[in-house]
C-alpha cells in the first residue's frame, strides 16, 4: 500500500466520523442536574477525552439511565407531568420521541438489545423495583418482566442472558424473566455498573471509602478471573465498554477514567469536572443515519479531490 492509498483511507475515516449524524466511537454522559427541572443534559465526546458538544440533548428533568443502539438514543427521564419516560433521540441529539414509553414510574437504568429495552422502574405498591421489557418502537413487552429487587443500579444484556446488581450481588436471568441465579457474583460492597464484552464480565465494586473502590472481571458463569482487576477507585459508578477498553464513570470525582480491558490504565481522568455525572452509554461503531447520506457522498467527492491533488507533481 502506498502512501497515496493510505492517506486517501485516512481522508475517507475522517470525513465520515465528521458527519454529525455519525456515532464514531464516542461517549454519551447524562447530566442529572440534581432533578431540577430543565437543568439536565446529554455531553458528547469521542473516545479519545475530546469535547463533541457538552449540550447534545438539553432541558431535561432528571435524566438517569441512558443506552445506545446504531444510530439511537434512549434516554430515561422526568416528563413535565412529573411522570416518566423512555424519550427516544438520534445521536446527533434530534428529538425523535420525548414519551417512545410513557408512564412510568420514576425509570432509571436501561439497557438494549437488538430490538429489545429493559427498563428498571420502582413499584407502586411496595418498596422495591422492577424490570420491564418494551421494544425499541416502544411497545410494551412485559411492564413486570422481573417484578420484586431491590435496588438496580445497572443492567446489562448478553444474547439470551440478563445481568444486573442489586446492593451487594450480580443476578443473572434470560430475558424473558426467569432466574438463572440469584447470587452469580457476590461478597461485594456496594454493587453498581456492569458491562460485558464476549465472554467477560466486568462489575463495579463502588467500596464503602475513597480509594476503595475496584472493577472486577468475571466469567459470564460468575467465576472469578479477577476480582480486583482495576483497583484503587474513588466511588467509581457506571461503566461501559468499547473494543479492549473500559470506560468509569467516578461519581464523587466528577470524571471519566480510560482502562484497558486488562486492567491497565490509559487514562484516569480522561473527562474531568463533570457536574452531577450520572449513567454513561458508549457507541463503538459508526453508524451513518440516513439523513447522512448527502453529507456522505459529498465526503467521498472529498476524497477523490484529495486523490487528484496527490497525483499532481510537486
Amino acid at each position: 500500500m502506498n502512501i497515496r492509498s493510505i492517506l486517501s483511507g485516512v481522508a475517507a475515516a475522517t470525513l465520515l466520523c465528521a458527519l454529525p449524524e455519525t456515532t464514531c466511537a464516542q461517549i454519551f454522559v447524562v447530566n442529572s442536574g440534581h432533578g431540577v427541572a430543565g437543568a439536565g443534559s446529554i455531553a458528547k465526546y469521542t473516545t479519545s477525552g475530546a469535547t463533541v458538544n457538552p449540550a447534545l440533548v438539553s432541558g431535561l428533568t432528571d435524566p438517569q439511565g441512558i443506552a445506545v443502539s446504531g444510530g439511537k438514543l434512549f434516554v430515561a427521564i422526568r416528563t413535565s407531568s412529573g411522570t416518566g419516560a423512555i424519550a427516544e433521540y438520534t445521536t446527533s441529539g434530534a428529538l425523535v420521541n420525548p414519551s417512545l414509553i410513557s408512564g412510568l414510574d420514576g425509570p432509571g437504568v436501561i439497557a438494549v438489545s437488538g430490538g429489545d429495552l429493559f427498563v428498571a422502574t420502582p413499584r407502586a405498591d411496595i418498596e422495591a423495583e422492577m424490570i420491564g421489557k418494551y421494544t425499541t418502537a416502544g411497545a410494551t413487552v412485559n411492564a413486570a418482566l422481573i417484578p420484586q429487587l431491590g435496588p438496580v443500579p445497572d443492567i446489562a444484556v448478553s444474547g439470551d442472558n440478563l445481568f444486573l446488581t442489586t446492593e451487594t450481588v450480580v443476578k443473572k436471568y434470560i430475558t424473558s424473566g426467569a432466574l438463572v441465579n440469584g447470587a452469580l457474583v457476590s461478597g461485594l460492597s456496594f454493587a453498581l455498573g456492569i458491562a460485558i464484552s464476549g465472554d467477560k464480565l466486568f462489575v463495579v465494586d463502588s467500596g464503602t471509602d475513597p480509594g476503595t473502590g475496584t472493577i472486577g472481571e468475571y466469567t459470564l458463569s460468575g467465576v472469578p478471573v479477577n476480582p480486583a482487576l482495576i483497583s484503587g477507585l474513588t466511588f467509581p459508578g457506571a461503566i461501559d465498554v468499547s473494543g479492549d477498553n473500559l470506560f468509569v464513570a467516578g461519581f464523587d470525582t466528577g470524571t471519566i477514567g480510560k482502562y484497558t480491558t486488562s486492567g491497565a490504565t490509559v487514562n484516569a481522568s480522561l473527562i474531568s469536572g463533570l457536574n452531577d455525572l450520572g449513567d454513561i452509554a458508549v457507541a463503538s461503531v459508526s453508524v451513518p443515519e440516513a439523513s447522512s447520506v448527502t453529507l456522505l457522498l459529498l465526503g467521498v467527492a472529498a476524497m477523490f479531490g484529495l486523490r487528484s491533488l496527490l497525483r499532481r507533481p510537486a
